[in-house]
């Protein structure tokens, strides 16, 4: 009997391992090295509480514990969680040892040059390798942008042409409307609009009318919404620093779907005209270029890229990652502390193999510090490339990876 349980045990917690690991274990392909591509974790909003962000509702912000735009507190220490998760999971793969030192060489932390972006870094590599030594590379003087991470639109009107008019034929403008509409309904009625400084100087927002990408030439599109974009990005961030419900939404009780909409308005940006196939690989380009370094890089075990939502925004796309659900997200596409996890692997077959993933804290881990192990990992999403086919493991040849990173280069280059 005792034998019969604990096989049903271990049955069990083979089920709850993520299927790229499923494969892995089963099929031995021993882990070679891991590149992670993270989005920064919970920050201040980039517009203060006494900013234009106060006009827009007659209750008080949340009284963040940093600078607008900096990491915060909770930010770090659930960078921390993360990294304890990594490492549990590096160790167990073999490709770290308990406490390890690794090489300079085997190891490369890289991150834009903003404090959340540094601060992440630093935080995750606390939890990953805590007697390590990490250092954090960056290249500009700090809260400059780099251009790797954020790099400029090019300067011609083929290219901008070509974007508005994938932008047109993939009907994103009627699409955004649509989506819009909903998020501008329950954001006014979340804020109290109608009872704000704003709405008594300029009266009601108007939440239908054109949609212009690359205004001026610029990223971005142009909404007839842009006022309360900012309150989208503070409400969101907000909602992961108070654990209180009600405080959390001004006294309203909202459903998980009204947050949703509520986060959706700073999101259609960024997850439409970066989604367009040229501005994603324009944009990408410069970043991608340092993944295939990193990763046909024969002494590297670990490179970590610290950036942005902007930076997940446009390299799936720019692979032509399949379309993907994420589960137990109020963010759609690209969760706060999101990272995307490239693997490769060694197969008994001489090959090399690699898989993609999604690896975020849920909304719950999020808003409780929830700490994140093997038994309680976070959630992890395999994303699937358009057009490659993956051997009965779930796992593509490297060699088909590298190419389509590659493609997606030149695609990008092209316009400069």
């Amino acid at each position: 009997m005792r034998k019969k349980n604990l096989l049903i045990l271990l049955l069990t917690l083979f089920c709850f391992l993520p299927a790229s690991v499923q494969a892995a274990a089963a099929k031995s392909y021993p882990l070679k090295q891991v590149l992670i591509l993270s989005r920064h974790n919970i920050r201040a909003p980039l517009a203060g509480r006494d900013s234009a962000l106060a006009k827009l509702t007659p209750h008080t912000w949340f009284n963040w514990q940093c600078k607008p735009g900096e990491l915060s507190p909770r930010g770090g220490e659930l960078e921390v969680l993360m990294g304890q998760y990594f490492r549990q999971w590096l160790e167990r793969e073999q490709l770290l040892a308990p406490n390890a030192q690794p090489a300079p060489q085997a190891v490369r932390f890289y991150t834009n040059s903003f404090q959340r972006t540094i601060a992440t870094a630093h935080y995750f590599s606390a939890g990953l390798l805590p007697v390590g030594n990490v250092t954090i590379e960056h290249h500009q003087a700090l809260n400059e942008a780099d251009p790797i991470f954020l790099p400029d639109l090019p300067d011609s009107e083929p290219f901008r042409q070509q974007v508005r008019q994938e932008f047109q034929t993939a009907g994103l403008e009627k699409k955004l409307q649509e989506r819009g509409l909903r998020s501008c309904k329950v954001l006014t009625k979340l804020l109290d609009f109608d009872r704000s400084t704003y709405a008594a100087k300029h009266g009601p927002i108007p939440f239908t009318g054109a949609i212009t990408p690359l205004k001026d030439g610029g990223i971005g599109l142009t909404t007839p919404w842009s006022a309360l974009v900012p309150a989208s990005d503070a409400i969101t961030l907000q909602y992961y620093e108070e654990e209180n419900d009600l405080r959390a939404a001004f006294g309203h009780q909202l459903t998980e779907q009204e947050w949703k909409d509520a986060a959706a308005l700073k999101e259609l940006g960024i997850n439409s005209l970066f989604g367009t196939p040229t501005a994603a690989k324009a944009l990408a380009a410069p970043l991608l270029t340092v993944m295939e370094q990193e990763l046909t890089n024969g002494q590297r075990k670990i490179t970590f890229l610290g950036g942005h939502d902007v930076n997940l925004a446009e390299v799936l796309p720019a692979l032509d990652v399949e379309a993907y659900k994420l589960p137990h997200s109020i963010e759609e596409k690209t969760p706060i502390g999101a990272k995307l996890v490239i693997e490769k692997r060694q197969g008994a077959d001489g090959e090399e193999y690699a898989s993609l993933s999604l690896v975020y804290a849920n909304t719950s881990q999020l808003r409780h510090r929830t700490p994140l192990s093997l038994n309680a990992p976070p959630e992890r999403v395999p994303l699937r490339l358009k057009g490659l086919a993956a051997n009965a493991d779930g796992l593509y040849r490297f060699s088909d990876l590298q190419q389509r990173i590659k493609s997606a280069i030149a695609d990008g280059t092209h316009w400069n």
